[in-house]
């Protein structure tokens, strides 16, 4: 590491790098030679022969074996690429590069490229780039060089950002080579500590370069750096060179800095090279769009132009371009200077059908309005009926009359449509004289003083048009304000001259100082009073922006060099002056930013809410019209089934996506899922429930007839069966209640059940077995487990026909203590395995049992085998407390040994609407969740009669449907049934509802009655109805 400082110092003081380096221009000529070798190889050596710095790109090409390099030796630094390609011979002497900057690239991506350099007898050996140890833009690209051996090896990581590809005797492409390095190259970068941001001179934190160093140093300063990253001036690297403006705390102005410098390249000098332009503090080879050149002090720079930048256009009268028309007006947009002439010929104005060029159209005639000098001269012999003046010329200074038309630069004849010439900027006819003639509706032309416009002592030809007597009759005279030298038309503006003072090219009555000159463009314009003082900005009487000391600016300084070099940061206060930032400001005032950024980020924060929701909303739309798709309309399930409005479909198992476990019953599991349509990406929330068939599977055309039955069931008070899916084990497809189950419900808010929403759910389990009943389906599985809730209000009937799905057949239906619920089932189902909508009776009346229970088990105590024999006695489950008996007796009637004498569901269902309708007269209930006011001591709640929406899948889909549900749960007169039975009602204490308190301990599956009758009296009635 010793030797690496001393031999880097040793290049430091000998190299005298920071001494007024010669700089050359490069090339830009790519693979292509100009003349014979031998001359290409001249031209190479003159142009770089004591070159230091290479202003662009070094392209050395198609060179033989036998030639002598070493003049490339001096070079240290190349602004642009490096292109060596083609060559023949063995080493290039490059030894002093250190850096290639990458301002231009080859093919727009490598900065150092090198390719194809072998003949069949010799080729590029070594590189020679032993200093080169910064390439800052671009990579590096060398590959098909035959004899090139060394490339791979050199610690690229340390010279170049972007992408190194080596590919020259093995096809290869390194990025992070990891093997040894050659250590002929010096290491600046990746050896240096992390506290360094750059290049170092050594491993230790306190041996990093400076921040403005680029390839390395040797030593922390600034007047250290082996090269600079931006530019060198006097010896140090410097972010950049000493601005030609500085601003004075004291004038508060920016004034000349006595120290400028410009920056050319990567050095600055105190003057620009003959050949380049001074463009603020640099020198550039042209300016920049909206700047013009001009000659100051005998240095040439670049200006804003005011307005427009000069642009010269081609004028017509040549063979090719005899008059202006509509095929080249174009041309002449935003041109200042016409080199020729310009003609207006009929053919023009009017078209020309042979060579089908359209009439031109008067509107495209205003891109004169930027004309200011024509060369030749103005001929116009036609001219649009719609224009009345010349005024698309307005413009228009001089005419030179360079080429003229006999003695003439400006003709306008023949033209029957002007009133007025209306060229009121025209100052200067520099040869040739001006004829207007047969112009017949002409004026004004006579008040003008040509002298003052013409040079020269040619005549002007002047006749047969308008007279003057008839133009005064008619009031075209120039306006009181022009003076003696005439008009060119009507209006103060029209005026050569004026009679008493000028503002701004208008002629006024009466000015302060003769003439109107404009105030300054910061000042505060103020209708009606004094805008400024003078014109300058420290002359405003108000500032239309900000102020800085006495002058009016449009923001405050910010960034600019001050005295010393310091840099000066203003920020505007509340007042509008400017006021400097504090001594530990780096970036000035940022709160005027920060305000606009945060108000911005508001506004597009607001803005992308409202896309936001907009989105979310036609999402909605799409789901809600995607869920009605699938879950309302009906469909065959067999193309020949035509007229059946089945709802259920064959799924097929990769449509089903299974998540979390819902419960498990005897005939397998259910889990809530999703359904994802085939061929569409909407995901409907479905329960699926799997039934484990181990002893036998019917056919397919079995299953499919009976899911024709199931499919095309619809009921509010029925789940609908969406699909079924013929996998490895059975998969039944039905609508999510995101509820749970009736039982669940009925067990975890026992103490905010009031007697209108048990009565309710009563009438609806009846009308929804009514409507199996109706369509001769069994349900043989009748339990408040599987009661489904839709809402909190609404409840439906789910596991109907499953049974029949597993076992059609009554043989294979055998008695199983696991399968078979002994305790909800008829003792006919039991006994002798008949199955019918009366043994559904029965089981709706356990299920009754079990909500007034609030989800108590029946025959909690016993074995399901004893409970067969205990009801052949006649014991019953026993009377819940809140029931009264009539809502008891309905249960016993259900409970009947003759399924005859059972009740029917269409009985039931008008039964428990007709107690629906007077709650407390029936249910005894008292809420014990305070939260709940005690409704069921004081009478029926109204709002509970009232249809609530719940969080069900199709709440915003089944509007209809719930209106139904709404009509037919809770209001509807109560069905026609047959003379009703004796409804002498036995009550537990009087008429009066009184609350009583219900505990669990009281129930038992051995019924006594609550009432005067005993228990032998009750067992003989049972045995009397068997």
């Amino acid at each position: 590491m010793t030797l690496f400082f001393v031999i880097n110092i040793l290049i430091k003081i000998l190299s005298n790098y920071f001494l007024s380096p010669p700089v050359c221009t490069g090339t830009k000529n790519a693979l292509s030679s100009t003349g014979t070798p031998v001359q290409h190889y001249n031209n190479l050596k003159e142009r770089y022969t004591g070159c230091e710095i290479v202003m662009g790109n070094l392209e050395i090409t198609q060179m033989e074996s036998d030639l002598d390099f070493s003049f490339l030796g001096s070079i240290r630094e190349v602004t642009g690429y490096i292109l060596i390609a083609m060559n023949q011979f063995s080493r290039l002497p490059l030894d002093q590069l250190r850096v290639i900057r990458g301002s231009s690239l080859y093919e727009k991506e490598w900065a150092l490229s090198v390719f194809h350099n072998f003949d069949s007898h010799s080729g590029l050996e070594n590189l020679g780039l032993t200093n080169l140890t910064e390439i800052l833009e671009g990579g590096v690209q060398i590959v098909h060089n035959r004899n090139l051996s060394y490339a791979p090896w050199i610690n690229w990581r340390d010279i170049v950002r972007d992408s190194v590809c080596i590919n020259n005797k093995y096809p290869t492409v390194i990025q992070n080579h990891t093997k040894v390095l050659c250590l002929c190259i010096s290491v600046t970068k990746t050896v240096c500590a992390p506290q360094c941001h750059g290049h170092c001179f050594g491993t230790n934190p306190n041996e990093c370069c400076h921040t403005e160093c680029a390839g390395g140093c040797i030593g922390p300063r600034d007047t250290d750096c082996f090269a600079c990253r931006h530019v060198n001036h006097s010896d140090a690297c410097v972010p950049h060179c000493p601005w030609p403006l500085v601003y004075n705390r004291q004038t508060f102005q920016l004034e000349p800095n006595s120290e400028a410098m410009y920056q050319y390249g990567s050095i600055c000098v105190p003057k620009c090279p003959g050949h380049f332009i001074v463009d603020g503090s640099a020198c550039v080879s042209s300016c920049p769009p909206g700047k013009k050149e001009k000659k100051k002090n005998g240095i040439k720079q670049c200006e804003p132009c005011i307005g427009l930048c000069p642009k010269v256009c081609e004028g017509t009268g040549a063979s090719h371009r005899q008059t202006v028309d509509s095929s080249n007006i174009d041309s002449f947009i935003n041109c200042t200077k016409i080199q020729g002439s310009l003609h207006f010929l009929i053919l023009g104005i009017k078209g020309d059908v042979y060579l089908n060029i359209p009439p031109l159209e008067p509107e495209k005639l205003k891109v004169f309005n930027t004309v200011r000098e024509i060369t030749g001269i103005l001929n116009i012999q036609s001219w649009p009926d719609e224009l009345s003046d010349l005024s698309v010329f307005s413009s228009l200074t001089t005419i030179q009359g360079r080429s003229l038309h006999k003695p003439f630069s400006l003709l306008v004849m023949k033209i029957s449509s002007l009133t007025s010439l209306g060229l009121h900027s025209l100052h200067e006819i520099s040869d040739g004289s001006v004829y207007i003639t047969q112009n017949k509706n002409l004026c004004y032309h006579h008040t003008i003083d040509w002298s003052q416009i013409v040079t020269g002592n040619r005549d002007n030809d002047i006749k047969d048009n308008k007279p003057q007597i008839k133009c005064e009759e008619e009031g075209h005279v120039c306006d009181p304000l022009c003076s003696v030298a005439g008009c060119w038309g009507p209006g103060p503006e029209q005026c050569l001259s004026c009679r008493n003072h000028s503002r701004r090219g208008t002629c006024v009555s009466h000015s302060p100082n003769g003439e109107c000159l404009a105030c300054h463009p910061e000042c505060l314009p103020k209708n009606g009073k004094q805008t400024c003082q003078g014109k300058g900005a420290d002359q405003c009487v108000a500032c239309s922006k900000l102020m800085d000391g006495p002058h009016c600016v449009s923001t405050c300084p910010n960034g600019v060099n001050g005295e010393k070099g310091q840099t000066i940061f203003k920020y505007p206060n509340a007042e509008g002056h400017c006021k400097p930032c504090h001594l530990n400001c780096t970036r000035g005032s940022q709160i005027a930013g920060i305000a606009v950024a945060v108000f911005a980020g508001i506004l597009v924060l607001l803005a992308l809410f409202v896309l936001g929701m907009l989105y979310h909303r036609g999402l909605a739309i799409r789901r809600k019209r995607a869920l009605r798709r699938y879950l309302e309309s009906g469909e065959p399930l067999d193309p020949g089934e035509k007229g059946t409005k089945v709802h259920a479909r064959i799924l097929k198992p990769q449509e089903l996506r299974k998540c979390k476990l819902l419960g498990y019953g005897v005939f397998g599991t259910v889990n809530k899922g999703f359904w994802i349509p085939e061929g569409d990406s909407v995901k409907i929330p479905v329960a699926i429930k799997t039934i484990q068939d181990r002893s036998g599977r019917q056919t397919f055309s079995e299953i499919t007839d009976h899911m024709l039955v199931m499919g095309s069931l619809d009921h509010p008070y029925i789940v609908r069966h969406l699909g079924i899916c013929l996998g490895v084990s059975l998969q039944l497809v039905t609508q999510l209640s995101p509820h749970g189950s009736l039982l669940q419900h009925l067990r975890q808010h026992k103490d905010s059940l009031d007697p209108q929403r048990l009565l309710n759910w009563c009438v609806q389990i009846a009308k929804g077995m009514y409507y199996l009943e109706e369509h001769c389906i069994a349900h043989r599985n009748l339990a408040a487990r599987n009661v489904l809730l839709k809402s909190e209000y609404i409840v439906q009937i789910s596991d109907f026909g499953v049974v029949d799905l597993l076992y059609p057949d009554d043989k294979k239906y055998v008695y199983s203590e696991h399968k078979m619920p002994i305790k909800w089932m008829a003792l006919e189902s039991i006994l002798f395995r008949r199955y019918t909508h009366q043994s559904d009776v029965w089981s709706y009346g356990v299920t009754v049992w079990e909500m007034m229970s609030y989800g108590a088990e029946p025959y909690a105590s016993m074995h399901p085998h004893d409970v067969p024999g205990l009801l052949e006695k006649g014991e019953r489950l026993a009377q819940p407390q809140i029931c009264t008996i009539d809502v008891y007796m309905v249960m016993v009637k259900c409970w009947m040994i003759d399924e005859n004498v059972r009740p029917t569901f269409k009985e039931l269902a008008s039964e428990f609407t007709r107690m629906a309708r007077d709650p407390p007269r029936y249910l005894v209930v008292k809420v014990r969740n305070q939260d709940f006011p005690p409704q069921s001591c004081t009478g029926a709640d109204e709002s509970h009669q009232r249809y609530v929406k719940g969080s069900h899948l199709e709440a915003n889909l089944e509007d209809d449907d719930d209106d139904e549900v709404l009509q037919d749960g809770f209001a509807t007169p109560p069905l026609q049934l047959s003379p009703t039975r004796s409804h002498s009602r036995l009550r537990m204490t009087s008429y009066k509802v009184r609350c009583l308190q219900y505990t669990s301990t009281n129930i038992s599956f051995m019924f006594t009655l609550p009432f005067t009758l005993s228990l032998d009296s009750v067992r003989f009635f049972f045995m009397f109805l068997k």
